[in-house]
């Protein structure tokens, strides 16, 4: 999305329909957000994650077939300027303001300023290296991939896409106490959002007697 402008200009749009397009990519991303305020309290975290990242998935499939076609063929060059701003709009319905969110709450409450900054760092580090591929995918005078760019992308988005289906859990309406026990019993990603937890349970178990109010309140 980030390179849109020039990535219209590889798939074959005029200088005039590649710009158009772009600041209407920016506009569905702003829409996009806005509707992710709704989803997000309705649909939890891990569903609306999965759901972006497979939709994504397969966007990204259809414009690399597009890509098959000639660069002559006008069809398949609005198809892949529609599809890219479907990506976008999805995106910033579902993957993009559901990670920030989910950075919030996953990690433990004593760790938790540690974990943003080591993920902020691992964002930054991605970034740099797809920076350094896409720009070569997409240069004509460096591997010149063009829209075929986007099965590489694809590849990349279904792997994490099988890790978020096994590995992330759903956050939503649990307490980070509730979060801390349910990772603490080893509990599998896809059952947090049914597993029932009580803390107070969970620490007379660990301490061997029931946690007065104010403890009950501080371990929360």
């Amino acid at each position: 999305m980030g390179y849109s402008t020039y990535f219209y200009r590889q798939a074959g749009l005029d200088v005039s329909n590649a710009f158009t397009l772009s600041l209407a990519q920016y506009a569905l991303g702003v829409v996009g957000v806005v509707v992710s305020w709704f989803l997000m309290p309705h649909n939890g975290r891990r569903r609306l994650y999965i759901t972006g990242q497979s939709m994504l998935f397969c966007l990204l499939v259809i414009i690399g077939l597009c890509g098959i076609a000639s660069v002559d063929n006008s069809a398949a060059q609005w198809a892949i300027g529609s599809m890219l701003l479907l990506f976008t709009f999805t995106y910033n319905c579902s993957v993009g303001p559901v990670c920030y969110s989910l950075v919030a709450e996953m990690p433990s409450t004593r760790l938790r300023q540690k974990t943003v900054v080591l993920a902020r760092n691992a964002f930054l580090i991605g970034s740099l290296l797809s920076n350094i591929i896409t720009t070569r995918q997409l240069n004509p005078k460096a591997w010149d991939w063009g829209p075929f760019s986007a099965f590489f992308w694809a590849g990349t988005g279904f792997v994490m896409l099988v890790w978020s289906f096994f590995r992330l859990p759903e956050p939503k309406d649990r307490t980070y106490g509730e979060l801390d026990v349910l990772f603490e019993m080893g509990v599998p990603a896809r059952r947090f959002r049914t597993t029932m937890v009580d803390t107070n349970d969970h620490m007379e178990a660990v301490i061997g007697r029931k946690l007065s109010t104010s403890e009950y309140v501080e371990k929360l």
